[in-house]
């Protein structure tokens, strides 16, 4: 049994499943030679015109470039830069309509042409002998070389593959009706190809180069095998023509039989795929240093008078190609980019010429029908069966339609190549394609806003850490770093506190403190993160030491009070008792009137007995204010000098009340009347020294709580001295009346 290299090599084709034969309308385009444009007015120049970033502008508004010159720099992602077509001046840089079917504006460069058409200074080279594959890479690279047959992939990328590549197939099959640019391209410049397959050979080293071109073009196919007859390696195939035998995963089942896995690349099966245009730029690129700047396109359809293809350049307007090939337009005119299966139709002629633009179609209704009104499925199954994925393009329309995005994907809707063939053989005229095409955007945008939500949720909780470690580094920036103490620190300081605790229990707090002090500062303790908080355990000590001995002096100056007080309450009792008899004498000193006697005895007996208690409730009110409550003592200083005053004041009531019979018996007896005012006057006297006596033993302790204030102490003999002068003045008024 041949192996596969051996069937490969005899021209075996195998056969990919589905498809379909649309009419192919080549001949209207590639009757005659590639022919040239005129200079536009201006270009228009996207800075992405391919897959992967932007690059980086290198050039003002106002500057005059070269033909070749570079405009932007390559970055990261796959990014290529974008050359100047012509020379002239960057007239703006703003964004304008892409080459898409939104029309969604893309920064842009507009270059208007000086005329001169003046080139760069290129580096060319006539073999490619002792170059190796990083600076041919690089050559690609830097000339800005993208896919010209698809979607535009960095060929730098493909070129630069990390796996084994077996075969190199190159993809000269233009099945897409109307288009005939790579066919006029291998006719006339089958050389230049074939040069650029050798480079990618260079590169790749792979086993063959199979190059597959469908039999409806005869003079490619017998251009390509003259062009490659000097090379062994280089196996040229004709394909049976069906559509989209084009396709990249097709084209490799049809030439090695091998099926690219779901989710995969052709890499993963050891073969890459090249456009014939692109190896075209490649050879031009390595050869003679020309970047991409210009392209094959085809320009055709029922409404363009001559149909061909051309060389533009990239930035060109489609309105400049097809005014160029005699465009007259039609009602309801339609202008698609690309092929009919394929291609898109531009919402505005105002769109530039890109890297994988490849066809301008103007066609007539007569020519390409409008599309008629979407029916119901009826479910026929001509769209599985046209599939060349093997999909089942009916339930992902039912799915796309009910965005289910996880059954979508669960039945493989990504293996869509978007060839058309569904829609082609629909009889309900469903646009199947452009159902999927809106659903795969839709779980584009779905998995990049999760990856964005990922990478904040990546930043908040990278963010709440960084938040938490300065914390916890703003918390131990005042503490001392942990460390082991030495062995003989240890000791010292176990030595320290035992000689602590050793020490007499009346030890003052302050000396204790101040010996832990001296103990931690002579170990040179610095095992513990606390902070050395020993200044201010001293002054706490200090302060508790004062407090106890004023405590002390306090209780000391109470008991010496206690003997005055005695002493004040004996001359109180004295003096009552003074009183009392100076009583008895007045009523033995009237005779004349026994009942007015015993009235006036009986007046002085309760004015002593309250002048008594009043001295013994002065002395108890001492005592307790003598305790060790401050608060207290206040309090009962101030009991004792309101019991003074209102003896005070009772007693002034009651010499008044007592002269009334002593005025009133005066016209009848005025020795009685003299005798009577001399008492009134003793007992005022004596109420009054009572008094002040009573303020002042009682303010002692009042002093004493306050002399913490002196401005309350202050207060509080003033108002004693007042009561004092204001009973001192009762008693002279009562010895006025009593004169």
């Amino acid at each position: 049994m041949e192996t596969l290299l051996e069937q490969i090599e005899s021209g075996k084709l195998w056969q990919f499943p589905g498809g379909i034969h649309p009419p192919e309308q080549k001949f209207v385009s590639n009757q005659t030679g590639i022919g040239t444009l005129p200079l536009p007015e201006y270009l228009v120049l996207p800075l992405k015109q391919h897959i992967g970033a932007n690059g980086q502008l290198l050039v003002n508004k106002g500057e005059h470039v070269l033909k070749g010159q570079v405009l932007t720099r390559p970055g990261t992602n796959w990014s290529l830069p974008v050359h100047a077509p012509t020379s002239g001046i960057i007239s703006d840089i703003k964004p304008m309509p892409s080459a898409h079917p939104s029309a969604m504006p893309e920064l842009s460069i507009i270059l208007t042409p000086d005329g001169e058409d003046k080139w760069c200074e290129l580096t060319s080279r006539t073999s490619i002998d002792g170059v190796d594959n990083k600076t041919l890479i690089d050559i690609l690279h830097h000339a800005g070389i993208a896919g010209m047959g698809g979607a535009g992939f960095p060929t730098y990328v493909k070129a630069d593959s990390a796996k084994q590549i077996e075969y190199l197939v190159v993809n000269g099959v233009e099945c897409e009706p109307y288009i005939t640019a790579d066919d006029m391209l291998m006719r006339e410049h089958a050389k230049e190809i074939i040069s650029g397959i050798e480079v990618m050979m260079s590169i790749l080293s792979p086993q063959y180069t199979l190059v597959g071109i469908e039999d409806n073009k005869p003079q490619a196919i017998e251009a390509m095998r003259t062009a490659a007859s000097h090379n062994d390696k280089i196996l040229i195939r004709a394909i049976p023509t069906k559509y989209p035998s084009g396709g990249e995963k097709q084209l490799i089942k049809v030439l090695t039989s091998k099926e690219v896995p779901s989710g995969g690349i052709p890499a993963d099966v050891g073969v890459l795929v090249q456009n014939v245009g692109t190896l075209f730029a490649v050879s031009e690129a390595v050869y003679k240093g020309k970047p991409l700047i210009e392209r094959v396109v085809t320009v055709t359809g029922n409404t363009i008078h001559t149909p061909q293809n051309v060389w533009a350049l990239l930035g060109s307007e489609v309105k400049h190609l097809l005014d160029s090939q005699g465009f007259s337009p039609v009602e309801d005119q339609r202008v698609i980019m690309g092929g009919p299966m394929m291609g898109f139709t531009l919402p505005t002629v105002r769109i530039p010429v890109v890297k994988t633009t490849n066809c301008i179609l103007a066609p007539d209704n007569q020519e390409l029908a409008i599309a008629g009104q979407e029916q119901a499925c009826i479910r026929c199954s001509a769209c599985a069966d046209a599939c060349p994925q093997t999909l089942l393009p009916q339930q992902l329309q039912w799915f796309a339609k009910g965005k289910e995005y996880d059954k979508l994907e669960e039945y493989n809707l990504f293996d869509c190549i978007e060839c058309g063939a569904c829609s082609y053989v629909c009889p309900s005229e469903i646009p199947l394609v452009q159902y999927y095409r809106v659903a795969k955007a839709e779980i584009r945008e779905q998995k990049l806003e999760k990856v964005k939500a990922e990478r904040a949720k990546e930043r908040f909780e990278a963010r709440k850490i960084r938040l938490e470690r300065e914390q916890e580094e703003r918390q131990n920036r005042h503490k001392r770093p942990a460390r082991s103490a030495p062995a003989k620190d240890q000791s010292k300081v176990t030595e320290a506190l035992e000689r602590v605790k050793k020490k007499r229990p009346e030890q003052s707090a302050v000396q204790a403190a101040i010996e832990r002090a001296k103990a931690k500062k002579a170990a040179g303790d610095t095992s513990t993160l606390e902070p050395d908080n020993s200044a201010v355990a001293l002054e706490r000590a200090k302060r508790k030491e004062q407090a106890r001995k004023y405590k002390e002096e306090k209780s000391q100056s109470d008991t010496d009070r206690a003997p005055k007080e005695a002493v004040a309450a004996a001359i109180a009792r004295a003096k009552a008792r003074k009183a009392e008899k100076a009583s008895e004498e007045a009523s033995a000193a009237t005779p004349n009137d026994p009942k007015k006697a015993a009235v006036a005895a009986a007046i002085a007996r309760a004015k002593a007995k309250k002048a008594t208690l009043s001295a013994e409730a002065d002395m108890e009110a001492d005592k307790e204010g003598s305790t060790d409550d401050p608060r207290k003592a206040a309090v009962s200083a101030a009991i004792a000098r309101a019991k003074a005053k209102k003896t005070a004041k009772t007693t002034a009531e009651t010499e008044q009340h007592g002269e009334e019979p002593a005025s009133e018996a005066a016209p009848d007896d005025p020795r009685k009347a003299a005798v009577a005012a001399a008492i009134a006057r003793a007992k005022a006297k004596k109420a009054a020294k009572a008094a002040e006596e009573a303020e002042q033993h009682g303010e002692e302790p009042a002093s004493e709580t306050a002399s913490d204030d002196p401005r309350k102490a202050a207060v509080a003999a003033a108002i004693a001295r007042a009561k004092a002068k204001k009973a001192a003045k009762a008693a002279e008024e009562a010895e006025q009346h009593g004169e």
